[in-house]
């Protein structure tokens, strides 16, 4: 709990003025002292100073301008943390024909832009990372739950890029992103890509180890390009069957090989890398623990409410005092 203008906790002192002095009209009377006790009109008074020091202090206190602070507490939900490695090489501003992008048809890259917001905006409980890489990866943002950050970061996957596409060294980037969640969330990595390089034996080594280290689940939406070679099939009679002449069929071998929860997606056209994505959605929804910020709330209205409440009361007992009257005191005299 907080107050916006504290100083005005300052005249809290004078809710005590009812509990020692009363408003009642003053008349002289005779003594009471052979008299029962009244303990109505002791509870009466009683009350009626209770609400006099009841309207000051929450007078006061809507002054103060009372309120719960912002705070952050836990929740119980579906869904992972994730880590959204997208490959950012020149080839993926063609359109999945291979061409320039024309007003009829988007490049590969607006279309995971437009399809990887909406399945974030569609995730509520889950929290993400993003990276890039070309020639060398880019960490764009750690894992968060900031919606906003994490879809200004897949705002800028579409800007000028370079031809190399250094697929080792961005799952090595996205692993660090993935060390540094310490949650106990099902986390995953989704590569979006649209080709493969070799990845030299030693970092091979290197990432089968990193990835042995901890649970994650690792997923491939492979944006195939018209004409281009597949990453499931096998290679037509007389085609060399290396990782030199078809990366992508070797890099997906090399996910199948790690011994972890691996899928790929291969992906050839904007309505296939949609159908991708929600089935990425679906498999992602294990019962995960996220905090929900609440945000500050204002409490000077139910203070105030409070305050004309206790001074109706006030009001009310003030209406019903009666004097005493001279014609019944001659009578008993």
């Amino acid at each position: 709990m907080i107050f916006t203008h504290p100083a005005a906790l300052y005249l809290l002192p004078l809710a005590l003025i009812p509990l020692f002095f009363n408003a009642y009209r003053q008349q002289a009377f005779p003594s009471f002292e052979g008299v029962e006790i009244d303990r109505l009109s002791l509870w009466v008074d009683r009350a009626v100073r209770l609400a006099g020091s009841l309207a000051i202090t929450a007078l006061i206190a809507g002054i103060a301008g009372i309120a719960l602070r912002e705070r952050t507490v836990e929740r119980l939900g579906r869904g992972a943390h994730i880590v959204l490695l997208i490959d950012r090489s020149s080839s993926m501003d063609e359109t999945f024909a291979g061409r320039e992008p024309s007003g009829a048809e988007e490049s590969k890259s607006s279309a995971a832009k437009r399809l990887l917001k909406e399945f974030v905006k569609e995730r509520a409980h889950d929290q993400f990372g993003v990276a890039v890489f070309t020639t060398a990866p880019i960490r764009v943002l750690p894992v968060t739950d900031s919606k906003d950050a994490v879809l200004g970061s897949i705002d800028a996957i579409d800007r000028p890029a370079l031809a190399y596409t250094d697929v080792g060294r961005g799952l090595a980037m996205a692993l660090s992103i993935v060390d540094e969640d310490k949650s106990l969330a099902s986390r995953a990595i989704v590569l979006v890509s649209d080709g493969a390089a070799v990845i030299a034996r030693r970092v091979q080594e290197s990432l089968r180890a990193d990835f042995a280290r901890r649970p994650l689940h690792l997923y491939w939406l492979y944006l195939r390009t018209k004409g281009s070679n597949g990453i499931f099939e096998p290679p037509p009679p007389g085609t060399e069957d290396t990782a030199q002449v078809l990366p992508e069929r070797h890099l997906n071998l090399f996910f199948q090989s790690l011994h972890i929860p691996y899928k790929a997606f291969e992906a050839e056209s904007p309505q296939a890398v949609e159908s991708a994505i929600a089935e990425i959605g679906k498999l992602e929804q294990r019962p995960i623990v996220y905090p929900e910020r609440i945000p500050q709330y204002d409490l000077s209205q139910w203070a105030y409410g409070i305050a004309a409440f206790a001074l109706l009361l006030l009001l009310g007992a003030k209406l019903y005092e009666r004097p005493l009257s001279p014609v019944s005191r001659s009578a008993d005299a």
